[in-house]
């Protein structure tokens, strides 16, 4: 009885999942595979002789076999089922394990009840995911240092795959953004998903034993998710992010620039995530190409064997033919478990005025389907799948995701704070284990980022809302300035990230912005044992009553790969910027590589223009965020008439403090107007003035009417205007125009 009871429980669901895997199959032979497969799973028992079991697997092999030659049926599905049949059915070794009933595992399946069901939801999407399952799939990203051909690689991959027609569309196809293309940088990490048909060498199973194989060749359509990266340090965030959804990548590489600091950097993030690295050498039709001493490089520094190195030329498309084939072979195919709850994993996010937040999401286990209601483990709030699809290259609705895929949804969220990136998306009333997500974006940079009109306070901050949704790596929080208003306290992980975000807040939502000077985190100690982290200059009091210990900087591990002959001036350079030198080796006989541990707040003022200007432009540089050490800081406060002007105060190092304070009252004093009274314009630290310049009162010539008479006479008119002088400088007030904050801030 419990037997005949375990079946009709069963056999209902496996019919379900073999008529999902392949609907063009005649349904008979799915119902046939679906009762075998419930035999499967309820006599195959834990503790029990495992004799039944394999012959019920050779059982199933034959059926399927016997079927398919009837039928003349040459689906690779169910080739791939007899195969697998043959080997003992070894992927039914979790029922051995679990007492989780199939009818909960095949939940997301069992709503489709026949392949007319399924069909006509394919028919609505226009592309059967069904036919990709995860061994063939492969997702893989480009990283490489900036400006070495990621995005002229990722439309060669696209024309190659008729994924966009040659010579039709924009080039950097996937470079969407305005700030991308005017700077020529890849900014906005993008995802797209290819077909490609490869004629794979593949080994089968003998029918007399398991243990033999044939090889075979057989064209199959593989699905590739492509990732393409931005390569500018500012943005490794993106790229760890885009690593997260892949199992391989293709490290690019300039034939003649050769290895770069950035190569360094995404290289050991790919490392570190063990991921598969393909290396491939671009650009090797420029006249200066030397692909030989680029592979000893990749040799040098990364034990890269040079016959694993592929040469191509992603502008005339030299060589482009291996590199498919090499991501299809090389790299693994995602590991998800298909039969499992659904998990996903939410990396990244946009706002849309019309369809609300669209969130880009990889499926690690499981399936989802439109009309599906999903919840957010992260927040627990439940949403309904109003669109699903893939980005092929633009938004492709396919009403289904499948294990392995990476694709977007469309759950009807209004508020970008419930897109957090990183989160666990799964179907409501199941539990699963939340995925490990990412680590929190670590920010290098802050500034203050206020309305130019203060009127403008709430536009600007629904602009930054819907900028921050599809860039997370942004922190927002409110603040105010005497000078400046109510504004946003941002954080970002560069000074390249804070101008894209400053020229995407004006090109995408026409805000006009005043920022402050840019600072980084500092922490200061007292007597007493409190710490203070001081992210604006402001809030620190420059005549607290309790006395200041000791003062900490962040500092960061910068590494400079550049000819040997600008060495001498970068190693000065370092020096002048308080740095300590930790690695000096030598790449190849022209070109070496440099180490340092440098303060964060030399870095971002304008560090790598100097090193830019210095070398031509011929080295590159990188850094990673290292411990605080401790310095000598002070804060440096600029004073109109005695009033202290927030917006401009700094934390700077007390050797410094005397030089920036000159050029700061220097510049002050030619962008300010002159009054009827004179200004005083000073830097000090504390009550110590450092720097001063005065602007001269405007002065009306009282003496104009005084045609002759006694001196006394114009003596007592020019001390009647010196005392109104007086009186005008004690209740007068100086108000820095937003010109004059903008030009100043600027140039600062």
């Amino acid at each position: 009885m419990s037997i005949r009871v375990g079946l009709e429980t069963y056999t209902s669901d496996w019919r379900c999942w073999m008529c999902f895997l392949n609907p063009t199959v005649p349904q008979h032979l799915c119902f046939v595979a679906g009762n075998v497969m419930a035999v499967l799973s309820i006599f195959h028992k834990p503790g029990k002789a495992t004799a039944f079991f394999r012959s019920s697997a050779n059982l199933l092999s034959h059926i399927v076999h016997l079927q398919r030659k009837h039928a003349g049926i040459t689906d690779p599905f169910f080739k791939d089922l007899e195969v697998i049949s043959r080997q003992g059915w070894r992927n039914l070794e979790f029922w051995t394990k679990s007492s989780i009933s199939p009818s909960i595992l095949l939940r997301p399946y069992s709503s489709i009840a026949s392949p007319a069901q399924v069909s006509e939801a394919i028919k609505e999407g226009g592309i059967d995911l069904t036919q990709y399952p995860p061994e063939r799939i492969r997702n893989f990203s480009i990283i490489a240092h900036v400006d070495h051909g990621k995005s002229t690689m990722a439309d060669r991959l696209l024309e190659l795959t008729g994924t966009i027609k040659k010579g039709h569309g924009q080039p950097q196809y996937l470079d969407k953004l305005q700030v991308e293309r005017e700077r020529g940088i890849t900014v906005k990490a993008q995802t797209v998903t290819m077909f490609y048909n490869y004629a794979k060498h593949s080994s089968k199973l003998d029918t007399s034993a398991a243990i033999d194989t044939v090889r075979s060749t057989e064209e199959c359509k593989y699905l590739l998710n492509l990732i393409d990266t931005p390569g500018h340090v500012d943005f490794s965030y993106e790229v760890s992010r885009s690593l997260a959804a892949c199992q391989g990548v293709l490290l690019l590489v300039d034939a003649s620039q050769g290895v770069q600091a950035q190569t360094v950097a995404n290289f050991y993030l790919a490392f570190e995530a063990d991921l598969v690295i393909i290396p491939v050498i671009n650009k090797i039709d420029q006249p200066n190409a030397n692909p030989e001493n680029v592979k000893n490089q990749l040799k040098n520094m990364f034990d890269i064997d040079p016959q694993d190195v592929l040469l191509a030329s992603a502008k005339t498309g030299m060589g482009l033919s291996a590199v498919l084939p090499a991501v299809i072979d090389r790299i693994r195919y995602p590991n998800g478990g298909a039969l499992s709850p659904l998990r996903m994993l939410l990396l990244d996010s946009y706002y849309d005025e019309y369809k609300g937040v669209i969130c880009h999401v990889a499926i690690v286990d499981g399936a989802l389907k439109k009309g599906e209601k999903i919840a957010s483990a992260a927040t627990g709030q439940s949403y309904e799948v109003m669109d699903v699809g893939i980005l092929h290259p633009e938004l492709t609705p396919t009403n289904l995701l499948l294990t392995g895929q990476v694709g977007y949804i469309v759950t009807g969220m209004r508020s970008t704070q419930e897109a957090r990136i990183g989160d666990t998306l799964h179907h409501i009333r199941t539990v699963v284990e939340p995925l490990p997500g990412f680590k929190p974006a670590k920010h290098m940079v802050f500034a203050g980022v206020y309305p130019a009109d203060g009127s403008d306070y709430d536009a600007l901050s629904h602009a930054i809302e819907r900028l921050t949704c599809n860039d997370a790596s942004v922190s927002v929080a409110r603040e105010s300035s005497g000078a400046l208003g109510i504004g946003f306290r941002c954080g970002f992980l560069g000074l390249l990230h804070m101008d894209v975000f400053l020229q995407r807040l004006e090109q995408e939502h026409g805000a006009h912005v005043i920022t402050t000077s840019p600072t980084v985190p500092y922490i200061f100690e007292y007597e007493d044992g409190s710490k203070i982290q001081v992210q604006n200059p402001a809030i620190l009091s420059s005549t607290s009553g309790k006395r200041l210990v000791t003062c900490w900087e962040p500092t960061v591990i910068a590494t400079i790969i550049t000819p040997s002959e600008y060495l001498g001036s970068l190693i000065t350079l370092c020096s002048e910027r308080r740095g300590q030198q930790i690695e000096h080796t030598f790449i190849d006989d022209q070109r070496a590589l440099l180490k340092y541990r440098l303060p964060l707040r030399e870095v971002v003022v304008d560090f790598y223009n100097e090193l830019k200007s210095i070398t031509s432009g011929y080295a590159s540089f990188d850094y990673e965020d290292a411990e605080y050490q401790e310095a000598d800081l002070v804060k440096l406060d600029i004073m109109l008439n005695g009033q202290i002007v927030d917006a401009l105060s700094a934390i700077v190092h007390r050797s410094k403090a005397p030089r920036i304070g000159r050029e700061v009252v220097e510049k002050l004093k030619k962008l300010l107007d002159r009054q009827m009274f004179e200004v005083a314009i000073q830097a000090a630290i504390g009550s110590k003035i450092i720097a001063r310049e005065t602007i001269s009162a405007m002065r009306k010539n009282v003496l104009a009417k005084c045609y002759g008479g006694d001196v006394t006479r114009k003596r007592k008119l020019l001390e009647k205007q010196k005392e109104g002088k007086k009186r005008m400088k004690r209740v007068g007030s100086v108000d820095i125009p937003q010109e004059a904050f903008h030009q100043l801030l600027r140039t600062t």
